[in-house]
């Protein structure tokens, strides 16, 4: 998320929140957040024009941008109300999603139980219906040509 937007989602100035960053810097490595180059911020700014306030638009300053972990550890640095509860949000909204997860990932494998035994249940089937196929097709090929070799009258 853009810094603006975080501002606009913690209730403080956006030089406020940068400020409080400068002063915390320790607790933002580069995969919490990042910098946006000159050129990436215009590309932007081509590409999502629609999505970004004017006021972002034309500042002379270039914005952060911050991961889920950069946006969380924000919460902890400004010491705000907005900033709590949006702290609680975010750990609530984690708790949700690894339920999701979890889920998913209990579904995910229930269907691939379900497809180990089918594919054993049927195999025999399977087999048989690709014998019978492949019969058909070397019959077909084999309608066309005369006989060789010594057929015997009876």
């Amino acid at each position: 998320m853009f810094d603006f937007h975080l501002a606009l989602l913690y209730q403080v100035e956006t030089r406020v929140l940068k400020q409080a960053v400068k002063r915390n810097i320790f607790r933002f490595p580069s995969d919490f957040m990042f910098q946006l180059t000159k050129a990436e911020w215009q590309q932007v700014i081509t590409n999502c024009d629609n999505l970004l306030p004017d006021t972002a638009k034309f500042s002379p300053t270039i914005p952060s941008v911050y991961t889920e972990q950069g946006v969380a550890m924000l919460s902890s640095v400004l010491k705000s109300k907005p900033a709590v509860e949006v702290n609680i949000s975010i750990m609530r909204a984690f708790v949700v999603l690894r339920q999701h997860l979890n889920n998913y990932q209990e579904l995910s494998t229930k269907i691939l139980e379900l497809e180990t035994e089918m594919e054993l249940k049927f195999k025999d089937i399977n087999q048989a219906l690709r014998f019978l196929l492949q019969k058909e097709e070397n019959s077909k090929a084999q309608m066309g040509r005369s006989k060789i070799g010594f057929i015997q009258e009876s």
